[in-house]
């Protein structure tokens, strides 16, 4: 190649490339339309209604038909509504109502969309601090904490009872007999409160660094007269109990942790010799070359980078970040004393690792 003369392409190569571009450009377009499909209701309302006029859609959602008729149009071109140019009726197929609504939940799709107009929120912050370095704060984020409730709504609530918990051989009957339970990161505390309701012999703990979050955990607590189930504002890694605890969880909590490998370690200290810690974490590999088939890779790493590793950052932390990986994972897991690690997976979550992590391995155990 000479110096200074422009490179060779493939042209039928740049052509397919730019049709893509072309094609994220439609896509990240309906995403945050499908967003606003959400919170406005307007799916759920359609999976219900006949084929209509965008006027009987908006009156029935409560809804501006301006704005409808216009979000109707990025339905229709977009492949996701139907429409009826004759009659000018728009109707939602069921087959993509069992992905878009709330009563499709924990398939609903359209509630992860969410997570797009979140992340944009802050692009201006992620710009500078590929200039200057540091990171974003949680308190950055726009309706964070409430979009992470009803994601693990989705993923954790609906499964935790007879899929999650049952992971561990004996420990529903360990919870129904009574048993000291901390959930690390309990954000608005829906898991802690599920498990204390049903298990109401056990006493449940529930710590996280957000203040709005813990007092939203201890309103709701309150109205549904949980006696058994305290919340209080605590970082993780400064946490001093020391074998307090027969049962720890995280749920999607430990990756942006400033400091997961002292979390990790202070969750050693506070299990008993028998505890159990369960750590629901990303699934994925620490080598990028690993997540090329990814279902979600892009997606991961695109939420890793604009939130899970800048909040970690902002507080002079490690900056994990999401994709920290399995073989990572389990690495901290063992520096931090743990020395008995299983890694299971549910059909029903692709996007997540289930660690069963105990402290002793299955020989010291036994020999106790």
């Amino acid at each position: 190649m000479c110096m200074g003369c422009a490179p060779q392409i493939d042209v039928a190569r740049a052509d397919v490339f730019a049709e893509r571009m072309i094609g994220m450009l439609n896509s990240a377009g309906l995403a945050l339309m499908t967003s606003i499909g959400h919170r406005t209701g307007l799916f759920d309302v359609m999976s219900e209604l006949p084929p209509a006029t965008s006027a009987g859609i908006a009156e029935a959602a409560g809804l501006n038909e301006r704005y409808v008729r216009e979000w109707l149009g990025a339905m229709v071109t977009g492949g996701i509504v139907g429409y009826d140019p004759a009659s000018r009726h728009f109707h939602l197929p069921a087959e993509h109502a069992s992905a878009l609504t709330r009563a499709a939940s924990p398939n609903n799709c359209a509630a992860f969309m969410q997570w797009i107009a979140v992340l944009g929120g802050v692009e201006d912050k992620i710009v500078e601090c590929f200039r200057h370095g540091g990171g974003v704060p949680y308190e950055a984020y726009p309706r964070f904490h409430e979009v992470m409730a009803e994601e693990s709504g989705q993923t954790v609530l609906p499964a935790l009872l007879e899929h999650i918990l049952p992971l561990v051989p004996g420990l529903t009957q360990r919870l129904a007999a009574g048993i000291d339970v901390l959930d690390l990161g309990c954000g608005a505390g829906r898991a802690l409160m599920v498990m204390a309701e049903a298990f109401p012999n056990s006493r449940f703990t529930g710590y996280d660094l957000s203040e709005q979050a813990i007092g939203a955990a201890r309103r709701t607590a309150a109205d549904r007269g949980l006696e058994n189930v305290r919340f209080a504002v605590q970082d993780a890694a400064t946490m001093s109990e020391s074998g307090a605890y027969d049962l720890i969880t995280t749920f999607d909590a430990v990756h942006d942790q400033a400091w997961p490998d002292k979390v990790l370690a202070a969750i050693r200290r506070a299990l008993r010799r028998d505890g159990i810690y369960v750590m629901q974490d990303i699934a994925g590999s620490s080598e990028v070359h690993q997540n090329m088939d990814h279902p979600i890779g892009p997606f991961i790493y695109t939420i890793s980078c604009m939130s899970c590793m800048t909040v970690s950052l902002a507080q002079g932390g490690m900056g994990l970040g999401a994709m920290w990986g399995e073989e990572k994972a389990t690495e901290m897991l063992a520096e931090a004393g743990f020395e008995d690690v299983e890694v299971k997976q549910l059909p029903h979550d692709f996007q997540n690792n289930y660690y069963v992590v105990r402290a002793s391995s299955p020989a010291v155990r036994q020999a106790a």
